[in-house]
C-alpha cells in the first residue's frame, strides 16, 4: 500500500511547485492579487482536486485517505498532521466535497486569463498537471468506478471550455510539452494505417511508423465530431480506463483485467469506422497494442465456400490486423447461413484467435443492434471477449446538415440560405427506418449538388468566384429525389 499513496504525494507536489511558480509569475504582472500566502492556496486548490475525485464515489478507500494523508499533512497539519485512514473516514473532510468539480476554478481563470492578456502559457500547466493528479488519484485503487472516470471527463471538458482557442490548449496544435513527471498517454500516439481486407494490403513495419501522436490531439479529433455525444463520452471513459491502468502499470501495480474488445451497434454511416480508427491510434498511444493500423473486413473476408480453408482467411486476416484493431462489419452474417455454412468455423476460429493474441490484437464486431445479438449467442466465448457495446445513434436533421455544411466548407462551397433549406427539408423528408445512410446519406447528397452546380454553371459564359463556389436552391436533388450518386464511396470522417 506504501508505494501508492507516495504516488499520489508526488504527483500533488508536481501539481504544487509549477502551480505556484505559473502564478507567482501572474502576480509580478498582475500586483493586485494577492499573493501573500500563494503556495498555500496552490496547494489548497489541489487539495480540493483530489477531495472531489475521491467523494465522486463516495468510498473513500484506505488507499485514497492514506494518499491524502501522505500529499497534504504538511498543509493541513491540524486535520491531517497525526491522522490515520479510518480517522479521516469518520471527519467531514470529504462530505460534499464532490460539488467542487462543477464549480469554474477561480485559479484557472486567472491563468487563462493572463495568458490572453500576455499570450504567455500557464494555463496548459495547470490543465496538465491536474489531469496528471486526477489519473494519479484514480489510480490508487485496482479499479477505478465509473463515477471516478466520468469526473475525469468532466474535469477535462471544463477545464478546455476555459481554455478555450489559446494558444496552448490542448485542442490547439504545437501546445507546450508537459513539464516534469509524464501523464499516462499524455505524450504518446500512433498514426493508424488502414487496410481492407481481401486488398493485399498490410501494416507497416513498426520501424517504419510515423511519429507517435499525443492522446489530447485523438481526443480533439473524436471532439470534433459531428453529434455522437454519447459515443465520446464512452470512448473517452475507456480511454481514460487505460490511462489509469497504464499508470498503474508503470508502477507495478496490480490492475484488474479488462477485455479491450468492443461491439459497435447502429446503422450504416454514423462513424463506427472513423471511431474504429481513433481507437486504434489511441489504444498504441497507450500501449495495448504496438502499430496501431485499422484492418476492416466483413464476411466475405473471413468466410470460405471449401472445407479447410474458412479458419485460413480467419488466420491471414488477423495476421494483418494483429499489432492494432480488427473491424468486422455486419458480423452478425458470420452466425447466419445453413447447413454446410463455414460462417460458425469463422466465429470459432476468431475466439481462438482472440484467445492466442490477447496482448497484440483488438477486436471491434459491428452491426445492427438486433443481429448483433446471434453474432454473441453464436459462440459461449464471444459475450465474455465483448463485454462492452457501444451504440452509434442515428444523426439528427441539425446534425446532418453539419455534415454536409462541413464538406463545403473544406471543398470551398457555400450554400446560400434557400439550399441551406432545401438541404434541411430534405433530409427530414427521408425515412429513419432500418439502414438509413447517415453520414453517408449526407455525403451523397453533397456529392450529387456540386454535381448538379458544374452543370448549372457551364451555361455562364463567364462566372464569377461567388457563382463557382455557391449551391444554390436549385443544386439540390428535390425531396423525395435520391442523388443521383447514391453510391459513391464515403470518405468523409463522419461516415462509418
Amino acid at each position: 500500500m506504501a508505494n501508492e499513496p507516495r504516488q499520489l504525494q508526488r504527483s500533488v507536489n508536481g501539481f504544487i511547485d509549477d502551480v505556484t511558480e505559473a502564478m507567482r509569475e501572474v502576480i509580478a504582472r498582475l500586483p493586485d492579487i494577492d499573493g501573500r500566502r500563494l503556495e498555500q492556496d496552490v496547494a489548497t486548490e489541489a487539495f480540493n482536486l483530489v477531495a472531489a475525485l475521491i467523494d465522486v464515489d463516495q468510498s473513500h478507500t484506505d488507499d485514497e485517505l492514506w494518499g491524502v494523508i501522505f500529499a497534504f499533512h504538511r498543509w493541513l497539519p491540524h486535520e491531517l498532521g497525526m491522522a490515520k485512514a479510518d480517522d479521516l473516514r469518520r471527519t467531514n473532510l470529504f462530505v460534499g466535497k464532490a460539488a467542487w468539480l462543477q464549480q469554474p476554478s477561480t485559479m484557472l481563470q486567472i491563468l487563462t486569463g493572463a495568458d490572453r492578456r500576455f499570450g504567455t502559457t500557464h494555463s496548459r500547466i495547470y490543465y496538465d498537471r491536474a489531469m496528471h493528479v486526477a489519473f494519479t488519484v484514480a489510480a490508487l485503487d485496482d479499479a477505478p468506478s465509473r463515477a471516478e472516470l466520468q469526473a475525469i471527463d468532466d474535469l477535462r471538458a471544463r477545464m478546455l471550455a476555459e481554455l478555450g482557442d489559446l494558444p496552448a490548449s490542448p485542442l490547439t496544435p504545437g501546445g507546450p510539452p508537459n513539464a516534469g513527471e509524464s501523464i499516462p498517454g499524455a505524450a504518446a500516439g500512433g498514426a493508424p494505417a488502414a487496410a481492407k481486407a481481401g486488398q493485399g494490403a498490410t501494416a507497416p513495419n513498426q520501424d517504419e511508423l510515423p511519429p507517435a501522436r499525443p492522446i489530447e490531439e485523438l481526443l480533439a479529433e473524436l471532439d470534433d465530431l459531428v453529434g455522437l455525444e454519447s459515443v465520446k463520452t464512452e470512448v473517452r471513459l475507456v480511454t481514460n480506463l487505460l490511462r489509469v491502468q497504464q499508470l498503474r502499470a508503470e508502477r507495478n501495480l496490480p490492475t484488474s483485467p479488462q477485455s479491450r474488445h468492443l461491439v459497435f451497434t447502429g446503422n450504416p454511416g454514423t462513424g463506427k469506422t472513423t471511431v474504429a480508427r481513433l481507437l486504434a491510434s489511441i489504444y498504441r498511444s497507450l500501449g495495448v497494442v504496438h502499430k496501431g493500423q485499422l484492418v476492416e473486413t466483413d464476411r466475405s473476408g473471413m468466410v470460405s465456400g471449401y472445407v479447410g480453408q474458412t479458419a485460413l482467411k480467419v488466420m491471414e486476416v488477423a495476421d494483418r490486423a494483429t499489432g492494432g484493431v480488427l473491424l468486422i462489419d455486419e458480423a452478425y452474417a458470420l452466425a447466419r447461413g445453413g447447413e454446410g455454412d463455414f460462417g460458425r468455423e469463422a466465429i470459432d476460429t476468431l475466439v481462438k484467435v482472440i484467445e492466442d493474441r490477447r496482448d497484440q490484437l483488438v477486436v471491434i464486431a459491428a452491426g445492427y443492434p438486433d443481429e448483433m445479438a446471434d453474432f454473441i449467442a453464436a459462440n459461449p466465448g464471444l459475450a465474455s471477449r465483448f463485454p462492452k457495446t457501444i451504440f452509434f445513434p442515428d444523426y439528427t436533421g441539425d446534425e446532418l446538415w453539419s455534415i454536409f455544411a462541413g464538406l463545403g466548407e473544406k471543398a470551398g462551397y457555400h450554400p446560400d440560405a434557400d439550399a441551406e433549406k432545401k438541404v434541411r427539408a430534405w433530409f427530414d423528408a427521408v425515412p429513419r427506418d432500418k439502414g438509413f445512410g447517415n453520414g453517408r446519406l449526407a455525403r451523397n447528397l453533397f456529392e450529387d449538388s456540386v454535381a448538379r452546380q458544374a452543370t448549372r454553371i457551364v451555361a455562364i459564359s463567364d462566372p464569377t468566384d461567388d457563382q463557382l463556389t455557391a449551391l444554390e436552391a436549385a443544386d439540390v436533388a428535390d425531396i423525395g429525389q435520391g442523388p443521383r450518386h447514391s453510391n459513391a464511396a464515403p470518405t468523409t470522417p463522419t461516415a462509418g
